[in-house]
């Protein structure tokens, strides 16, 4: 049986050095430089009011009774369910209960909500005009160049994901276009980034794009303009339908008979 032959690019090799290297560099020290930014943009989030924290984490408390029932006993349960139930319909864990039943507040008029939007703004700028800058200089200087082949075989799916910018059906697919070794830069340094900057960095790009699309995890637990009261009642439905299973029941039983 023959062997298909491999297929070979008369390559300059300064395209390694003078495309390869720089994109690469350039890259690593955007990274860098984007992470400070973002720490010198970022404002320091205010400290919650006692009756603020009070309501997030009443509401946390009720979603942990669901997510975590079937780790108490029923009378245990029952009473924890009764108590909550009983404190959200009654508007007991309000931060204001004097507003309870009117419409949620304008976002636009919120100050903690704009300042969130602004942090938001703040980096979306700080990661969307790098991007674009870098992306202008590789089309104007390096778009349709193959830089590189890969040592080991890939399959034709790959193909436009390597060979961005360089329109030939027929070039193995092994191949990378100076292009898409920009994207897999632009995916692929998250290990450099931590060795440079530690894992609580904001370098990353997809970590950015998580914490982006939910801004507010962890620091607060209704959205901007969501009225808390409506968040309580849907959370004590919730727990009125939950059917409660101990994970304990019959464990005596269970533990005999695998003996």
């Amino acid at each position: 049986m023959v062997a298909p032959m491999e297929q070979s690019i008369h390559r300059d090799p300064a395209l390694f050095y003078w495309i390869l290297f720089p994109i690469t560099i350039v890259m690593i020290l955007t990274g860098v430089l984007r992470h400070y930014a973002t720490v010198l943009l970022a404002t320091t989030p205010k400290k919650l009011e006692l009756p603020a924290q009070r309501e997030q984490r009443s509401l946390l408390r009720g979603i942990n009774l669901r997510s975590n029932a079937s780790a108490i006993s029923p009378s245990a349960f029952a009473a924890r369910k009764n108590h909550m139930i009983s404190a959200y319909k009654e508007g007991s864990f309000l931060k204001d209960p004097q507003n309870r039943g009117k419409p949620a507040p304008n976002p636009m008029t919120d100050p903690a909500a704009m300042e969130g939007m602004m942090g938001m703004m703040k980096g979306n700028m700080a990661m969307m005009v790098p991007q674009t800058l870098i992306m202008t200089w590789i089309n104007a200087f390096f778009a349709g160049f193959v830089i590189m082949k890969l040592p080991f075989p890939l399959t034709l799916r790959f193909k436009s994901m390597l060979q961005s910018g360089v329109a030939t059906r027929d070039l193995d697919v092994r191949w990378v276009s100076s292009l898409s070794w920009y994207f897999l830069n632009l995916f692929g340094l998250q290990s450099v980034f931590i060795f440079i900057l530690g894992n609580e960095n904001a370098a990353n790009q997809m970590a950015q794009q998580m914490s982006q699309m939910n801004p507010g995890a962890g620091v607060n637990m209704f959205q901007p303009g969501q009225d808390p009261d409506k968040v309580f009642q849907s959370e004590a439905e919730n727990l009125e339908v939950l059917e409660h299973e101990y994970i304990l029941k019959g464990v005596e039983e269970r533990l005999l008979c695998s003996i």
